[in-house]
């Protein structure tokens, strides 16, 4: 079991009227009697040691986006008013098998948004370990015996059991034999579309990231290592951090986009890079994630870091010259400070 510590601090009263600047988002009203200094994380089965039981989300929640909140919101909610915990209870897709397409989030990236929301408990084993389970399995066996449920929520397309033989009716029928109570949520619309990550996907991919980050509910991002690159931004005056998608994961749309960059508990204007780099490599090269940071110089390598997608700029371009290459990331870097400055 580990525990993941919250990046912010607990919002006022009446907190959460408007998104801060930076591209995340503020727990909803009601929410700062509820934060926790962290969320315990579980990667089995096993028995929650909660005195007064939990309400519990469930589901998948790839992106965290709105629709994910309202499910998670109304857990959390409900535990503050039984005064027991809140949890939520996700999986582990199997190894190299994606969940209804490519991740948008890391699996760290996804605790922290969801911990951020006021979740207690996150719960998350392998798939294989109760993807076998009945309907009336999976509800007698992990909700009841191993979680102690008070109160379950859900989306309304949700599924569950073997096979998905379970759906939310279902779900309600078998907690009420339980004593436990069941809502399920109907699917949150943005533009006249329900919000889903198959959406999310479509935005990312097209180079779309604003429209994105309003599903995600806070700016797309990633958090991952810094990895030693070639260095040629050094040589050419512009020092980057690389760091590499994992397997499996989705790529937004290759080329130039304003980020930023959580460094030092300040988020600073980046210009990230995400591409092939056709200036510099021959053929067979992979696909890099560059960011170059103007207003920070240090050795970061090995440190996990995040970035967030805030616009795209322009789609990646083959340049005659690398002085014409250092004078597009300069270009980048002035926008990305524009950007800093209008938002």
């Amino acid at each position: 079991m580990t525990e993941i510590k919250r990046d912010r601090k607990k919002p006022g009263r009446g907190d959460g009227a408007s998104a801060p600047k930076d591209g995340g988002s503020r727990s909803p009203a009601g929410f700062a009697a509820l934060a926790e200094t962290a969320a315990r994380r579980y990667d089995t089965l096993e028995k929650l040691k909660t005195a007064s039981g939990v309400c519990v989300a469930l589901g998948y929640f790839d992106g965290v986006h709105v629709g994910h909140r309202l499910v998670l919101a109304h857990a959390v909610e409900r535990a503050c008013a039984l005064g027991c915990g809140s949890a939520v209870f996700t999986f582990s897709p199997p190894e190299g098998r994606a969940v209804k397409g490519k991740a948008i989030l890391t699996p760290g990236e996804k605790l922290r948004r969801i911990a951020a929301l006021g979740i207690g408990h996150y719960i998350c084993p392998p798939f294989e370990a109760f993807c076998a389970l009945s309907p009336e399995e999976f509800v007698r066996d992990v909700l009841i015996e191993r979680l102690g449920a008070r109160a379950v929520f859900c989306g309304e397309n949700f599924t569950f059991g073997r096979g998905r033989a379970g759906d939310a009716e279902t779900l309600r029928r078998l907690c009420a034999r339980h004593g436990v109570a069941m809502e399920s949520l109907p699917l949150t619309e943005r533009d006249g579309a329900p919000v889903s990550s198959s959406r999310i996907r479509a935005c990312l991919t097209e180079g779309d990231v604003e429209t994105a980050n309003a599903l995600l509910g806070e700016a797309y991002g990633i958090d991952l290592p810094v990895r030693h690159g070639k260095r040629l931004g050094t040589a050419l005056g512009f020092p980057t951090i690389n760091q590499v998608y994992p397997d499996g994961m989705l790529l937004p749309r290759q080329g130039v986009y304003v980020t930023r960059v959580l460094l030092n508990g300040r988020w600073l204007p980046g210009a990230t890079g995400l591409g092939t780099r056709p200036s510099v490599e021959s053929g067979g090269a992979g696909v890099t994630c560059e960011t170059f940071i103007p207003d920070f110089s240090g050795d970061i390598y090995g440190d996990t870091v995040r970035v967030r997608f805030c616009r795209f700029l322009w789609p990646t371009q083959k340049f005659g010259s690398l002085e014409e290459l250092a004078a597009m990331v300069r270009r980048a870097a002035d926008a990305s400070r524009a950007w800093d400055k209008d938002a």
